[in-house]
């Protein structure tokens, strides 16, 4: 499958045409919502505990130099190596030295959104490794030849229909075998199918939730064990994360926990967390004999010293696109790259070039649900409407739209013609609305009317409704 964030607007119309994705996305929906409302009810005040979230990602992205440092530290105390990636070819190119230095023919992977963003597993292939995904969601994209559709829920978009196909065709290979179409045998079968993929890997790679600049560990989080697996089997370990994924303390770290396993799944805790701390000891009964820390930049530190600076908080708990009606409707893939939803809308052109995803930021309704329930108040509306002001600066913006918003500057600037053409405009709509009080085509407005009737003003507009209580107000 090949996407692009230069096709958006193509990607998001095959998007909404097709019916198996729209049935997937519809169950997808509430679930999300639902478990995030019921996992915040327990929490006392879970507005403080945002808060506190917030500071703690700004303290750490303030003294990131210090702490990054420190986090060196205590990885070589602890017995592991730290190596430094620029970018994202540095990152590939120094994961697939690890893995010759390894002798390595099979590799296993816990799901990493770093990962897919470095694209790991095409580089890995190409050198004739095998790489088997471990979490189940990614696995199943892996055999569909698919990038995830969602951080937390690589798989969303398919339905059980196709994963039993997917697993019939791979697993079965021509067999004359009943194919399975129950969850848990599904699940099962994928275990058995994974269980001596991960005997005989000879390097694991994982992401990391979180790094502890404190104690030099990383921080896994999973409802599945998979990466407990991945990081514990082979001989070595290579963890790659992104330089803004480091906290100061362990205290810190659970803090940010707490908050997203709420927000993420709705659960107080995933149902593994573990604290992976350098390589196996002496008195370990087990683990990996090596580990290796690959800290990647592409482009954070950019991002630090920039106006998209809040930006760098992200815990990447996949709230914000679980509210999105933007993402809800389209699912992950009309995006065309690695973070979708609001978040991608943002990240996407910081990484890849404002010129080369114009579409993402306009992606929006600026509805302000995703900064409502981010569990580290990132201000995601503001920091699309500031990309969308420098698209308009550098001239990245079309013409027709940059035309419309000059019109309506122009009106903006002179309350006696606007007052005028929205007066105008509201009695024209009302008349096109007719009885029924709805427009079925409207010029301009296709976009709208393409799948929904546009709504005619009904009686006074706002202004006039202003004027009128103010005036109602005044003392006589």
């Amino acid at each position: 499958m090949q996407l692009s964030p230069e096709r958006f607007r193509s990607q998001a119309q095959a998007a909404l045409r097709d019916p198996t994705l729209q049935q997937a996305l519809s169950r997808a929906r509430s679930g999300f919502i639902d478990k995030r409302r019921k996992g915040i009810h327990d929490i006392a005040d879970f507005e403080a505990l945002r808060e506190r979230g917030r500071r703690i990602r700004d303290l750490a992205l303030s003294q990131l130099d210090h702490h990054l440092e420190q986090l060196e530290s205590a990885v070589r105390a602890a017995g592991g190596q730290v190596h430094w990636a620029e970018n994202d070819a540095q990152a590939r190119e120094i994961i697939l030295g690890l893995c010759r230095q390894a002798d390595a023919q099979r590799v296993t992977k816990s799901k990493s959104m770093v990962g897919e963003e470095i694209a790991i597993n095409p580089a890995l292939e190409a050198a004739g490794l095998d790489v088997v995904e471990t979490d189940l969601g990614e696995y199943i994209i892996q055999l569909a030849q698919e990038p995830p559709s969602h951080i937390i829920a690589p798989a969303v978009h398919k339905t059980r229909q196709q994963i039993s196909e997917l697993f019939d065709t791979h697993h079965h290979q021509g067999a004359l075998k009943a194919r399975l179409r129950e969850i848990p045998e599904l699940v099962n079968e994928a275990r058995e199918v994974l269980r001596d993929k991960f005997l005989s890997a000879d390097v694991g790679i994982t992401g990391a939730n979180f790094l502890v600049a404190e104690t030099g560990s990383i921080v896994l989080v999973t409802n599945e064990g998979n990466a407990d697996l991945t990081h514990t089997l082979p001989r070595m370990h290579i963890a790659v994360a992104g330089i803004d994924k480091v906290v100061p303390t362990l205290d810190d770290a659970t803090t940010l926990l707490r908050l997203l396993g709420r927000s993420a799944t709705g659960q107080a805790m995933s149902c593994y967390t573990t604290f992976v701390t350098g390589p196996r000891r002496a008195d370990d009964p087990d683990g990996p004999g090596e580990f290796h820390l690959v800290l990647l930049d592409n482009g954070r530190s950019r991002m630090l010293a920039g106006p998209y600076r809040e930006m760098l908080r992200c815990i990447r708990c996949g709230a914000c696109m679980n509210h999105c009606p933007v993402y809800s409707a389209i699912g992950g893939h009309a995006y065309g790259w690695v973070y979708p939803g609001p978040m991608g809308s943002v990240l996407t052109p910081l990484f890849r070039g404002l010129e080369n995803t114009r579409d993402l930021p306009n992606a929006c309704t600026l509805n302000g649900r995703c900064a409502s329930v981010c569990p580290v108040k990132i201000p995601l509306p503001d920091l699309l409407r500031q990309l969308r002001a420098e698209q308009f600066r550098r001239n990245i913006t079309d013409s027709r739209t940059r035309w419309g918003l000059r019109l309506w500057g122009a009106l903006a600037r002179r309350p006696a013609l606007y007052a005028l053409s929205t007066g105008l405009a509201g009695r024209l709509l009302r008349l096109l609305g007719g009885k029924r009080g709805r427009i079925r085509r409207l010029p301009l407005a296709g976009g709208w009317t393409a799948s929904r009737d546009f709504p005619a003003p009904q009686g006074p507009g706002f202004r006039q409704q202003w004027k009128k209580r103010q005036t109602e107000r005044k003392p006589v």
